[in-house]
């Protein structure tokens, strides 16, 4: 055996424990690298004050008197906290016009909630899972009914509700809500309910479940997330309409949009009452999505999911 035969074991070994040379990476892996990190948060961080922004100064306003209001802006209440005062809300409270236009919006709002959420859940999961005559072509129809703008109904459901005596009340602005709610709330969870095994339905039915029993047990509980969904955008929707109830509700029924536009118009520079007025208006539905905030994204995920 040679020297250099000798000694070519030795070089190999050290060859196979040299490193090997990583691969340059482009510039779009790190751009992606760096915004999958803290850059990104700070980003979405800066984007949330800004959105919290006009909420933030509206609270500001509502705490000032209408002279510091006309005098400066509402960040002068940083270097003046002693504008800060209560006084708005108070006059706010004593405005009955106000004070009974937040019921009514309570009173208009929830029931046009619940009612979408409750009916829709019922015939998407029958547009979902029951054999009926008809049923795609009745599926179809709903969906058409998504493209009608809600102007085209003003006039027609107006005469309709005043021959049945409901116009002006708030049972009329309450059905007219839920029948154009209907339409997306049918779409949204059919197609929700359709996603889920039909293994666990069968099982289910085997096991003697009836379909109210199957809806109640499996389908509302596995639906949950877009149900919440569901609630929250209906929730938001009537909470801040204003042309459905300009039309369809009078002066005893009228919600808080309608009373603060009553208000600019009787009264230009009744600051102290529309200020407080418009934030508890706006924070009413805030607080609502955040509650309900984790059942939101849930909803959205598992519909991406699927």
């Amino acid at each position: 055996m040679s020297a250099d035969q000798a000694a070519a074991p030795a070089v190999e070994p050290a060859r196979a424990a040299r490193p090997a040379e990583k691969p340059r990476r482009g510039l779009g892996a790190r751009v992606a690298e760096l915004a999958s990190g803290g850059l990104v948060r700070i980003v979405l961080l800066v984007v949330g004050l800004f959105w919290l922004l006009p909420t933030v100064g509206l609270l500001l306003s509502s705490l000032r008197t209408p002279t510091d209001i006309a005098a400066s802006g509402w960040w002068k209440v940083f270097t003046s906290p002693s504008q800060l005062t209560v006084t708005n809300y108070r006059t706010l409270l004593d405005n009955h016009a106000v004070t009974d236009s937040l019921v009514n919006t309570a009173l208009i709002t929830v029931p046009a909630t619940l009612l979408v959420v409750v009916i829709g859940s019922l015939a998407g999961y029958a547009f979902a899972w029951m054999d009926f005559p008809g049923r795609d072509w009745w599926f179809i129809a709903v969906v058409a009914m998504l493209v009608v703008p809600v102007q085209v109904a003003l006039i027609p459901v107006a005469k309709l509700f005043g021959d049945i005596g409901i116009f002006g009340d708030i049972s009329g602005v309450v059905l007219f809500h839920t029948a154009f709610g209907l339409p997306f709330a049918i779409f949204l969870l059919r197609n929700f309910f359709a996603e889920i095994p039909r293994e666990l339905l069968e099982a289910a039915r085997l096991d003697g479940a009836g379909e109210l029993r199957l809806f109640l047990r499996v389908v509302l509980p596995l639906g949950g997330p877009a149900i919440a969904s569901l609630g929250i955008f209906q929730f938001l929707w009537v909470w801040n309409d204003m042309l459905v109830a300009l039309i369809f509700a009078d002066s005893d029924s009228q919600p808080i949009t309608v009373a603060l536009q009553q208000q600019v118009r009787q009264f230009g520079n009744n600051i102290d009452i529309l200020a407080p007025g418009a934030f508890v208006s706006m924070v009413i539905p805030l607080a609502v999505f955040f509650a309900f905030q984790r059942q939101f994204v849930n909803g959205v995920m598992a519909g991406a999911v699927k």
